[in-house]
């Protein structure tokens, strides 16, 4: 039985038990997908939220970068890409980890390799696509974005680009390891419970906008509109979805059902997961927060880098799902 059957009854029941509304009708669709996304969703959130913050209280900035530090310039590019996938960071973060990872000695060919992993491999993203779209698909989602994180990291690595990072940013560097006080397991326990109710008050919102326009999408656009203009058969739908995905400031919580919706009315997965990775991995209010700690110059070429690898991730998945 799918795991999921007992919310489906709970959406067919709201949906035509309580609010009354007509089985097969374009408002009943758009409402059953919307009461059960969001049900759904939201439990998935909760569960791998606090699984993932519980690996995160082992996992702080300080002990991120004692680890880069003892390996060398290839195993740290894959050691950050690795540890982007269970450290995941807000835009917001982008600068302060930036400063720790390069003031702590970090390569910066090393810290742009954590840098894509951490909002690219989204834990969030990962859920939803295996409840989703099954395990085969949430695992070339986290193949992919490792292989452009890890690449990225080390083209930058080798540019030797250390001059386009704002000056004092090397000021005030820092050598050795710092001793962080352990947590017991009710600490963490109690960090994981709060670290997921405050992820889920930040999120919720937009959450409900993605299963909104999902919904709406689902319900009301015709099956073969969007496949007209976005399938797979579409050379210029890949770029043009992380294109559109830049300038968007969003998360792969409100992203995700728009995946869905989106793959479900005929539009390719690999143009569907291009969009999710240029709006978390290519965020125009990051770049802007970036521009801070380093040049105009460093940052179009970041952006280039993870741009063609998400392209190409695109293209990839358009290819083998074809």
């Amino acid at each position: 039985m799918n795991i999921f059957y007992p919310i489906q009854l709970l959406a067919d029941w709201l949906t035509y038990t309580v609010f009354s509304i007509t089985p097969k009708t374009l408002l009943a669709g758009a409402v059953n997908f919307f009461i059960f996304d969001t049900v759904k969703i939201f439990i998935l959130l909760s569960v791998i939220i606090f699984a993932v913050s519980i690996i995160r209280s082992y996992l702080p900035p300080e002990k991120i970068r004692a680890i880069l530090l003892r390996k060398n310039k290839y195993a740290g590019n894959i050691i950050a890409a690795l540890l982007g996938i269970v450290t995941p960071f807000c835009t917001c973060s982008a600068i302060p980890l930036f400063l720790g990872f390069v003031q702590a000695g970090v390569p910066l060919g090393v810290t742009f390799s954590f840098l894509v992993a951490s909002p690219m491999i989204n834990e969030i993203a990962l859920v939803l696509l295996l409840g989703l779209f099954g395990w085969k698909i949430a695992l070339v989602y986290i193949l992919s974005g490792l292989i452009i994180a890890i690449l990225s990291g080390t083209i930058i690595g080798k540019l030797k680009i250390e001059n386009l990072v704002e000056p004092f940013v090397y000021q005030n560097t820092i050598n050795g390891n710092v001793d962080l006080p352990s947590m017991s397991r009710k600490e963490r326990l109690a960090y994981a419970k709060d670290y997921t109710l405050d992820i889920l008050k930040k999120v919720w919102p937009y959450v409900l906008v993605g299963i909104g326009v999902g919904a709406w999408i689902h319900g009301y656009v015709p099956a073969d509109f969007l496949a007209q203009y976005a399938g797979s058969g579409k050379w210029y739908a890949v770029p043009l979805a992380v294109l559109i995905g830049i300038p968007l400031y969003s998360n792969a919580a409100g992203i995700i059902p728009l995946v869905s919706a989106l793959t479900e009315k005929g539009v390719s997965m690999g143009t569907t997961l291009a969009f999710m990775m240029s709006v978390t991995a290519l965020s125009l209010p990051e770049f802007m927060i970036l521009k801070k700690v380093m040049k105009t110059k460093l940052i179009l070429i970041f952006a280039g880098i993870v741009g063609v690898g998400i392209m190409f991730t695109g293209f990839l998945f358009n290819l083998i799902l074809k």
